[in-house]
């Protein structure tokens, strides 16, 4: 890897979008053990709206990180979503990110807070 390696046109930078999104991340870890529908995400994940979570798995189908299946036998007919393969190998590195959030997170508020209304405001 070179210092050019997280320009605008680079690869590196297409995972970083694709991470930095705050649902796009939390739908992929919700989906690491079985298939979910729409429905059992939302109240697995909570605080996602129907709206945001549908434009999260359009995102994520669009992406090639998962797929939309319909759900055989279910009346009326139900859609789930399941990793991808590629999906799948996201996992490990959400899965490092969110060590470091368990690990740093208590400094990151404590300099937020530090910073009070000063600088840059939060996104």
């Amino acid at each position: 890897m070179t210092p050019d390696d997280f320009l605008a046109d680079c690869r590196a930078r297409l995972a970083f979008d694709l991470l930095s999104n705050t649902w796009n991340a939390v739908v992929l870890w919700a989906l690491r053990d079985d298939p979910q529908r729409p429905v059992e995400l939302r109240d697995r994940i909570g605080g996602i709206s129907s709206k945001v979570l549908n434009e999260t798995l359009r995102r994520l189908q669009f992406n090639g990180l998962i797929d939309r299946s319909p759900r055989p036998g279910a009346s009326p007919p139900h859609v789930a979503y399941a990793l991808t393969p590629l999906g799948r190998t996201l996992l490990p590195a959400i899965d490092l990110i969110g060590a470091w959030a368990f690990e740093h997170g208590d400094e990151v508020m404590a300099a937020q807070e530090k910073a009070g209304g000063e600088g840059v405001s939060a996104p």
